[in-house]
């Protein structure tokens, strides 16, 4: 491996500007994350983005915003306007758990860190600055900012929010992935045309004041949503609101929403069209160090960077539209494929990195088979506007092959230097059973699970059928629990076929909306009726931009309003949890009372069955990850790919 320069990375210091031969900035990042050149890491994207469109860039990771602000001025003033991102996860969620208690590592700071990203980042930075600069524009992005671009409930304050641009007073907002406004914008600017007048850009926001006029654009159809004050004053209302907003999200043809914050009009253009993959290799192409910035040397290593070391991301979006996922309405649900030989050169960068052992820890994405899947005909795709195009059935219209998956796998691990390629992201293990996925070749489906099995896990697969409650699955946008069974008998089969001796491990969530105490009950009997001793359990915890978010806060379901019961208190939350635990001591009395009382004795036979044959079979280690975020489940799993994000259910 080649011996880096320090002027390899963006610059973060004067000192590193200089060596570039700048005397004069085009933009300055400003960052909730330590910097990581690496394409999974959504700072360092739009830093080397940015640099790629001509323009000289740098980048202050965490400033302090507890001294004197020096780092908020120390690189001066930019040409063109400051930018910023709260990190690739929400600050609230990489700060507090799911409990709100504060967390005691922060996985993308040296050495897990904690106390360098404040609350609610992207607004204390944008603040400062603009307090500072007033005349220079500020433009902020990233998870944070997508997110939160409209009115949502924040679960940490429990408060209704307005969009962020309203909180952090940015001039305008890019939400989704960056790569398409930000070429945008930037090609206007450099053209002279002032960023006040950057109003028409796609996948974009900003905020209209009295005195001005709503920017007109002939070829969008507008949309306006219920006013902030409106959502403040009823619940019902602000559920609403959101069938439009997610609708509008995942339309490849989207009309522009307005809505009305006290005197100001926020103003939401539509997305871009779904990536090319021209343009997603051009994105990952970018000469990425895919290292920390050495400025980290002597701090530590950094958790999430640690993780996705030696990771491959080849796709971006997800099509499932869980209700508890924030994955489509950052990445959308369309899926964004990079080719093959891109995949391929980024395989050969990893192998080439000096302590690279042979071993790549996830050739993934958001959901690890969505690869190359798309619309068999476009035109249907243009006009739909469901959420998920696999709930509550697979739409006849995608294409839903794994063969492209398959060979991509066989591709990588034919790399001389590859010993073995693992699939750390989350498997949508009901597009692998043909009785849900009826557009696919059983025998393909069968190859592909079978090449997973054989090559790419090491003792455990892991897959998240999330509940065993039809109408809490239903309401999650998940299928029936029937699926996880046949896909259990085809893991069994090709198990021993193989002779593997794999396990499978699934994933659940307690405390859902929808979700009653005797759907838990069921959920730990038929699991334990299966021989499961679940490991990985985890509490539902509201992030902005999701249904189960929405319904949480209002009781409403927003496509339906009809009402939804939720557990909301930390004691009806523990309560669900305790049933994962069945086969604790301190457990089996509360679990037989309260079973008991609802009338559930058959289920308190199935979880305590008197012979105490319950002890006999006692489980290993367990891991209750209860007070772990699940924000965005999906997100949360897939950290070790991308950081990017995210179920951060």
């Amino acid at each position: 491996m080649r011996i880096r320069r320090l002027s390899d990375w963006l610059p973060t210091t004067n000192k590193e500007v200089k060596l570039r031969g700048w005397d004069e900035l085009d933009v300055i990042l400003f960052s909730g994350d330590a910097y990581v050149d690496h394409p999974s890491f959504g700072p360092a994207v739009i830093g080397r983005i940015l640099e790629s469109y001509g323009l000289r860039v740098a980048i202050v990771p965490q400033p302090n915003v507890n001294d004197n602000l020096q780092d908020f001025s120390k690189l001066g003033t930019p040409r063109l306007f400051f930018a910023i991102t709260g990190g690739c996860m929400d600050p609230m969620v990489s700060n507090y758990t799911a409990n709100k208690k504060k967390r005691d590592k922060d996985a993308y700071t040296p050495n897990g860190d904690i106390g360098f990203r404040p609350d609610y980042a992207t607004s204390v930075y944008s603040k400062i600055l603009k307090e500072k600069f007033p005349d220079v524009p500020v433009l902020i992005g990233g998870i944070e900012a997508s997110l939160r671009r409209v009115t949502h409930y924040d679960y940490w304050s429990d408060k209704l929010l307005p969009s962020i641009l309203e909180t952090s007073k940015a001039d305008m907002l890019v939400y989704g992935m960056g790569e398409q406004p930000l070429r945008e914008i930037v090609e206007l600017l450099q053209k002279g045309v002032p960023f006040s007048s950057l109003r028409t850009i796609k996948q974009t926001a900003f905020l209209v004041n009295p005195d001005e006029k709503t920017p007109k654009n002939k070829n969008w159809e507008d949309v306006e949503i219920a006013s902030h004050q409106a959502c403040l004053k009823d619940k019902k209302t602000f559920a609403s609101n959101f069938k439009i907003i997610e609708q509008e999200s995942n339309k490849l043809i989207a009309r522009r929403i307005f809505q009305q914050i006290g005197d100001k009009k926020l103003v939401i253009n539509p997305p871009f069209p779904t990536m090319t993959e021209n343009e997603i290799d051009a994105s990952f192409d970018l000469p990425y160090t895919r290292l920390p910035h050495p400025k980290y040397n002597k701090r530590g290593p950094i958790p999430a960077f640690e993780m996705i070391k030696f990771s491959i991301n080849i796709h971006r979006g997800c099509f499932g539209g869980c209700s508890f996922c924030t994955i489509s309405a950052h990445q959308g649900k369309f899926i964004a494929s990079r080719s093959q030989e891109s995949v391929l050169k980024e395989v050969d960068k990893v192998a080439q990195m000096d302590d690279f052992k042979g071993y790549l820890s996830d050739i993934g994405g958001p959901s690890a088979n969505m690869y190359k899947m798309k619309g068999k005909i476009q035109s249907i795709c243009d006009k739909c506007v469901a959420p998920s195009c696999i709930s509550p059935v697979i739409c006849s219209n995608l294409d839903t092959s794994h063969k492209p998956l398959t060979e991509l796998y066989k591709a990588v691990d034919a790399h001389p230097k590859v010993k073995k390629s693992f699939i750390g992201s989350g498997i949508r293990h009901d597009m692998l059973v043909p009785e849900f996925n009826k557009n696919a070749d059983p025998q393909e489906l069968d190859d592909y699970t079978e090449e997973v099995m054989k090559n790419h896990v090491s003792g455990r697969l892991k897959v998240a059928p999330e509940h065993t409650s039809d109408p809490v699955l239903k309401l999650m946008r998940k299928p029936s629990f029937t699926y996880f069974h046949k896909f259990k008998d085809r893991f069994d089969r090709l198990n021993k076929k193989n002779k593997l001796k794999l396990q499978l491990i699934p994933y659940f969530i307690s405390s859902h909306p929808a979700c009653e105490p005797e759907d838990m009950a069921n959920l730990a009997a038929e699991t334990k009726d299966m021989g499961f001793q679940l490991e990985q359990v985890q509490g539902f915890t509201p992030t902005p931009m999701t249904v189960a978010t929405v319904i949480y806060y209002s009781g409403y379901h927003p496509y339906t309003l009809k009402p939804v019961k939720t557990a909301k208190t930390r004691q009806e939350k523990l309560d669900q949890h305790k049933f994962f635990f069945w086969y604790k001591k301190e457990n089996r009395k509360w679990i037989k009372d309260t079973l008991t009382k609802v009338g559930k004795t058959d289920l308190v036979k199935k979880l305590l069955p008197e012979d105490k044959s319950w002890r006999k079979n006692k489980p290993g280690k367990t891991k209750n990850t209860f007070n772990d975020t699940v924000t965005s489940v999906k997100e949360s799993r897939r950290k070790n790919k991308g950081f990017k994000k995210k179920r951060r259910r």
